[in-house]
């Protein structure tokens, strides 16, 4: 057993006093007068008995209730498996999970309410000089402080719902920032967490010595869930009024099969699709839905579906632009291509427009989808590096090598891009022997394809180097005639031939016009058709010009947020992420004109509603020294145990208060001197 406030014992000391009292009690004697005194040096003999051992339950009544009491204030213990440093001022970190998943009902409400309560409770189990930090999933700086536990309990009220989701490892590292700056307190840490699966990390918990850690799992009910993970477009250019493809991706998160799902798009309000699907146990399906008859501009886009009792999931946003027209960059060396001017006035939805090499405005690059090269001898250093940060950035980029291209020079601007660059020139005659139908360039167009179709003939070409692209048409041989590489987020379309009749018999040729219009609407250059909540990201728009007096804002209702902005070459970047605490489609505001919408999502992994066992928290949390469930009975005498043993303080009032009541009923009531005297009458 051990003291908490060992100097109260040195009250014990008063323990002497009802041993003085004891041994200099001068009792007055009273008279008595007797008709007969036969017996009566026996009745004193017996009556000094009786009151020797009555004044020695007293004294001993009083000693013992003296003893209790001195070891009361002691505050006596049993020590716990946290309580070596019992007495110093404690720092206490408690972590309360207020992810979308602590929404789930149970008897004591939502799992949140739960959390808040035994947050408390943890905190009333401490002493009144302990300081405490409520850290939740928002991290917020305002949480990095120690409180007392009156702040604490004021804060905990405060907690609310958050789109917010953090690993294991990231709450314990949070809770180490602030404890590790405590030296000389005892330093403690509480998670209060449902702990879904995926806040489990890869590996064990990586923690730091001298720290308690306690985990106290809330009992929910694993529930069925279906959700929208993800979604695409199939294509990357949207013109006014034609049909669109959207492919939805189901997730079917439950152990049982989801069946007749109800799914609605909604564009710009407005009812464009329904569906009804039926997904596998466990099992991610995609589905597509058709639409049409959009009009320009851009469109604020919603997928909902019916999927109860978990609901937080059931709506999913996304964005995208339809162009009343799309505009394409012709550079080359100051005379222009006729071939490509002809081929992008066929259709007025291509907006081209031309200039030469060496007045290209560098910051408007990311305003086109496509920049094609033509006829250029030499890539001037300044362009080959705008180019090739346009294309990292997800631009394409097409390349018809000039008759009298400098070949170290394409070389030292297509290698670094991953591209193939003209080696040597080939004078000989030859046909393109073969296309690939399965490039997207050329995947579903054809209705029938000939046996004996109609391909170019060349006439020279260059040799091009081997690079690991995919060819869109081949040589004999194999040899590359027109092939793509992936470079970054981009693309690079290089032709083994200048595009005029020297070369070639492509420039007249009717697979031109196909194929640099596919090109062209495979090449969306537009942002993100959605973003999620909760993750450290940079948002890219092209370059917005902003001041103090014309900021950027992000408006949805009537919630305005003021994004950070940072310009950088040929972009603009948008940060945002501690601001946004709701899933919607934003509009991107400067002044009142509309900029873009940007649609944000809240993170799918909340949607798993399955949970890590003690045995699971164990193995992946050895360090943490107890794995509570509680049921409905407060925490607070088990957590006081753990830190400071089994109190025993108030054992010893109630001992204290039986032996105090002993001695006064000796007193009132044990009378051995009347008894004996009505023995005698």
């Amino acid at each position: 057993m051990h003291f908490l406030y060992p100097a109260f014992l040195f009250a014990l000391i008063s323990l002497a006093i009802p041993v003085i009292i004891h041994l200099f009690n001068f009792r007055k004697y009273q008279k008595v007068y007797f008709s007969n005194v036969q017996f009566l040096k026996e009745i004193q003999e017996q009556q000094a008995s009786r009151r020797n051992l009555k004044e020695r339950l007293i004294l001993a009544a009083r000693l013992l209730a003296l003893l209790f009491l001195a070891f009361a204030f002691a505050r006596p213990y049993i020590p716990g498996k946290n309580a070596a440093n019992t007495g110093k001022q404690q720092a206490v970190s408690i972590f309360v999970d207020n992810s979308y998943s602590m929404q789930t009902l149970n008897k004591e409400g939502t799992l949140l309410d739960e959390a808040k309560r035994r947050a408390k409770e943890i905190a009333s189990a401490y002493n009144i000089n302990d300081r405490f930090q409520l850290l939740t999933q928002d991290f917020e700086g305002k949480h990095q402080r120690l409180l007392s536990r009156d702040e604490f309990n004021d804060a905990v009220d405060a907690v609310k719902i958050s789109p917010q989701g953090r690993s294991l490892q990231q709450i314990v590292n949070r809770q180490q920032s602030l404890l590790n700056t405590q030296h000389g307190a005892v330093r403690s840490t509480y998670i209060i967490s449902d702990f879904q699966k995926n806040m489990a990390d890869a590996g064990a918990i990586k923690t730091d010595a001298g720290i308690h850690f306690n985990l106290i799992q809330l009992k929910a009910s694993e529930l069925p869930n279906v959700a929208v993970d993800s979604v695409w477009l199939l294509t990357a250019v949207h013109r006014p009024g034609e049909n669109e493809k959207l492919v939805v991706r189901l997730h079917n998160y439950a152990g049982e099969k989801a069946e007749k799902i109800p799914l609605k798009l909604l564009i710009n309000k407005g009812q464009k699709a329904l569906g009804s699907f039926t997904i596998n146990p466990r099992s991610v399906q995609n589905d597509t839905l058709s639409f049409s008859g959009l009009q320009s501009g851009w469109q604020p886009a919603e997928i909902q579906l019916q999927d109860n009792p978990v609901t937080f999931d059931n709506q999913f946003y996304f964005t995208f632009n339809v162009k009343q027209q799309m505009p394409v960059l012709l550079i080359d060396g100051a005379i222009s291509n006729p071939f490509l001017k002809a081929v992008f006035e066929v259709d007025p939805f291509f907006a081209a427009k031309r200039t030469d090499d060496g007045n290209v405005d560098y910051a408007a690059l990311n305003n086109y989808p496509l920049i094609v090269l033509s006829d250029i001898k030499a890539i001037s250093t300044g362009l080959a590096q705008q180019l090739k940060t346009y294309v990292a950035k997800g631009g394409n980029l097409v390349i018809f090598p000039s008759a009298d291209a400098d070949l170290a020079n394409y070389k030292a601007f297509l290698q670094p891009m991953n591209a193939a660059y003209p080696e040597k020139l080939i004078n000989e005659a030859t046909k393109v022997s073969a296309i690939n139908l399965q490039n997207p360039v050329f995947k579903n167009i054809f209705e029938s394809y000939p046996q004996n179709p109609d391909l170019p003939t060349v006439k020279k070409y260059y040799q091009l180097s081997s690079s690991g692209g995919e060819n869109l048409m081949e040589l004999p041989g194999r040899q590359s005639f027109w092939s793509a590489y992936k470079s970054g987020k981009g693309k690079v379309y290089v032709s083994a031939v200048a595009l005029n009749d020297d070369f070639s018999s492509l420039p007249r040729h009717a697979l031109l016009v196909p194929v640099m219009f596919r090109i062209a609407l495979l090449s969306g250059h537009d942002q993100a058709l959605f973003y999620t909540l909760g993750q450290d990201q940079s948002i890219e728009v092209p370059p917005i010009q902003s001041d103090e007096r014309q900021l950027l804002k992000l408006v949805k209702g009537n919630m305005t947020i003021i994004p950070d902005v940072k310009q950088q070459e040929g972009s603009t970047l948008l940060y945002a992420s501690d601001l946004l605490q709701e899933s919607g489609n934003y509009e991107l505001k400067k002044q009142d004109s509309i900029l873009s919408v940007l649609a944000f999502n809240d993170n799918r992994k909340e949607s798993d509603m399955s949970y890590l066992t003690a045995d699971n928290l164990k193995q992946i949390f050895p360090q943490a020294g107890n794995v509570l469930q509680p049921g409905q009975a407060s925490i607070k005498a088990e957590v006081s145990d753990l830190n400071f043993g089994l109190q025993l303080w108030k054992l010893c009032i109630i001992l204290a208060l039986i032996f105090l009541a002993t001695e006064i009923l000796l007193i009132r009531y044990y009378k051995p001197g009347k008894q004996q005297f009505s023995e005698l009458g």
